[in-house]
């Protein structure tokens, strides 16, 4: 249970900082409300859900303690750090407001061709972003023991794919109220840098523990 724990807390704090996905769901949001929205919101976690697949799939060929599984642990672990690094230094740099004045105007369109074309939208979006490849890898290679059975990798897969749509349903329905905006904004710095601290923390622990072994 600790190792879901620090696994999930991990993939939570890494959705906090704001990137491609979140400014496609707030201009939606904003230009055509929450429901068109959704379909972004589902088409990126769909997109996740693929490399969640992906990124389990292909360590479940790997034996923990092997040299190969020992090196993408560590290549995991390098990828946390540095994007722990990246949250730290670049916390505040993201403007949140200016995504508020984009497509305020947007022509009507039918509201189901709307949310089809957004949740294609949020799909390529998910699927084209080298990020989520690499972190979801970096996640995978961190299961060890009981943890790296095809059951857990089922509850991890289901956990992330759901923490995704929940996440970004709630910033579509969020996003659209200014007070909110206005706050997450204020607080955006602070949460980058905490975030960027506790991955940091974690992959310094996972490779303490390879070393001690």
């Amino acid at each position: 249970m600790q190792q879901f724990l620090m696994i999930a807390a991990a993939h939570f704090l890494a959705l906090l900082s704001p990137g491609p996905d979140f400014f496609l769901i707030a201009r939606t949001s904003l230009s055509a409300g929450w429901r068109i929205a959704s379909g972004a919101c589902l088409g990126i976690a769909i997109a996740n859900g693929v490399f969640i697949v992906a990124a389990f799939a292909g360590t479940a060929v790997l034996r923990p303690d092997t040299t190969v599984f020992v090196v993408l642990q560590l290549a995991g672990c390098a990828y946390l750090l540095y994007i722990g690094a990246l949250f730290v230094r670049c916390a505040g740099s993201n403007d949140l407001r200016g995504a508020a004045s984009v497509g305020r105007d947007a022509p009507l369109t039918h509201p189901l061709v709307a949310w089809r074309r957004a949740a294609g939208m949020g799909f390529v979006s998910g699927i084209l972003n080298p990020k989520n490849a690499l972190f979801y890898a970096s996640l995978a290679a961190m299961l060890t023991g009981p943890h790296a059975s095809e059951g857990w990798k089922a509850l991890y897969g289901t956990w992330m794919f759901s923490v995704v749509l929940l996440y970004d349903l709630a910033i579509a329905v969020l996003i659209g109220h200014q007070r909110v905006l206005r706050r997450f904004a204020r607080m955006l710095p602070w949460l980058e840098r905490i975030s960027g601290l506790i991955l940091i923390l974690l992959a310094l622990g996972v490779i303490t523990v390879l070393l001690l072994r």
